[in-house]
């Protein structure tokens, strides 16, 4: 009778599975970002969307790069404009 282990899984699988289960951390941790997306693409992983601070956009690139070692890592975060405008609408 011979032992047959349990198949490997690949390593783009379980990217795709850490890929996933850091969006899931991210959305509902203290950063509760939901407009940042994470895509695996092969070896590498984008980060795309916007967030309000680049304290915020920085926060999450180290969690992402922390928990994604051994992986690139491709920062594509926007920060938002939330600076109050320097001069008034002219609505005429």
């Amino acid at each position: 009778m011979t032992d047959a282990s349990p198949p490997t899984p690949s390593v783009a699988g379980n990217l795709d599975y850490r890929v996933a289960h850091l969006a899931e951390r991210l959305a509902s941790g203290h950063l509760g970002e939901l407009g940042v997306r994470l895509e695996p693409h092969g070896d590498a992983v984008l980060l795309t969307g916007t967030v309000p601070s680049t304290q915020c956009r920085d926060d999450i690139l180290r969690t992402v790069r922390e928990e994604l070692v051994g992986h690139p890592v491709h920062c594509d975060l926007l920060v938002a404009g939330t600076s109050s405008p320097d001069h008034g609408e002219d609505l005429t």
